[in-house]
């Protein structure tokens, strides 16, 4: 037989001092009926569980948010850092402009030995690209602290590699850095950059990725063309300390050559990013849509998560810095 409810009680309403007049009795002799003391019960374990559920959900987002939750056990067990990697702090960063195919250095002038765009074939631009690449060895060689970044994605459909792959290989064939073990340990590729913002960017992380820390002060080697987009637009996105970046510029011999490309940046490059400082709209994202034909996905999300919030950025207001935690702040 179910109890009978509370409000059909036979006992008599006593108006002064009746145990029913007292709020805490009556709370007491209906919490004490059958059908109370269950519903009591449910009331306790589901005030129970709503408690441990959100201190569950506070724990799991308190975890998430620490840089080492986003490391997976089965890419971080395969990881092997050399002791010497400890002692870098010196990023130099070499952008990719092109995609070197040769097998032999001594013919690395030959323009059939390179992927290019149509307008690279003039100018002698075939000699810079070598002499930025000899010259961000030869500053990683004077400095035991320094790591050399070669910086490009594998944004040509007619090769299977990347501008950066290319550049330390015909770095190494070329024996730029004095004879040293292959592969020379202070240099690395970073193989997703898709444009200069991102080739400063993907470096920082890449560097990172490599030695386990961020850098302590950054070396640009490119275009004397591409300074000012680099250390007033790049450097100033990501917010980067101006007495800790130097940029080394080299452009082409011919004045003529000289000129028309600094034309071209300044209208293809400068501008652009001077008005969308993330590259994440329009014009320059389509740019990078065009240089990632194979879809390629980077993985600093990953390895670099400190940096998760500015990879992601993209402010309606495209010149909006970035206002987020950085590990250089």
């Amino acid at each position: 037989m179910l109890p009978t409810p509370v409000s059909f009680s036979r006992r008599p309403f006593r108006r002064n001092g009746g145990s029913l007049n007292k709020p805490r009795r009556r709370i007491f002799d209906s919490l004490l009926t059958r059908a109370r003391v269950t519903n009591l019960a449910v009331l306790l374990l589901a005030t129970f569980s709503a408690i441990s559920f959100l201190v569950n959900i506070s724990l799991y987002f308190s975890a998430s948010s620490s840089p080492d939750s986003f490391f997976p056990h089965s890419i971080i067990s395969t990881i092997v850092r050399h002791r010497a990697l400890a002692n870098l702090n010196h990023l130099v960063i070499v952008p990719g402009h092109a995609i070197w195919k040769g097998a032999d250095s001594t013919s690395r002038l030959d323009m059939d030995d390179w992927v290019l765009e149509p307008y690279q074939r003039e100018g002698n631009r075939i000699e810079t690209f070598y002499r930025h690449i000899a010259r961000g060895a030869e500053i990683t060689l004077k400095d035991d602290h320094a790591l050399v970044v070669f910086s490009g994605g594998q944004t040509r459909t007619s090769s299977t590699t990347t501008e950066a792959e290319s550049y330390l290989r015909l770095a190494l064939n070329s024996n730029v850095f004095g004879g040293s073990s292959h592969p020379y340990p202070r240099a690395t590729t970073e193989n997703y950059a898709l444009d200069s913002f991102q080739n400063l960017l993907f470096s920082i992380a890449r560097f990172h990725e490599y030695s386990g820390h961020y850098p302590d002060q950054i070396t640009v080697v490119g275009y004397e063309m591409k300074r000012a987009c680099f250390t007033d637009l790049h450097r100033i996105a990501v917010r980067w300390p101006k007495e800790k970046f130097h940029y080394i510029g080299i452009d082409p011999k011919a004045e003529d050559a000289s000129a028309l490309a600094r034309q071209g940046e300044q209208q293809n490059g400068y501008l652009p990013y001077s008005k969308d400082l993330y590259g994440c709209h329009s014009e320059l994202l389509e740019k990078r849509k065009s240089r990632n034909p194979f879809s390629r996905f980077h993985s600093y999300l990953t390895s670099s998560p400190e940096l998760r919030e500015l990879f992601e950025y993209c402010p309606s207001q495209s010149t909006t810095v970035f206002h987020g935690k950085l590990p250089w702040d």
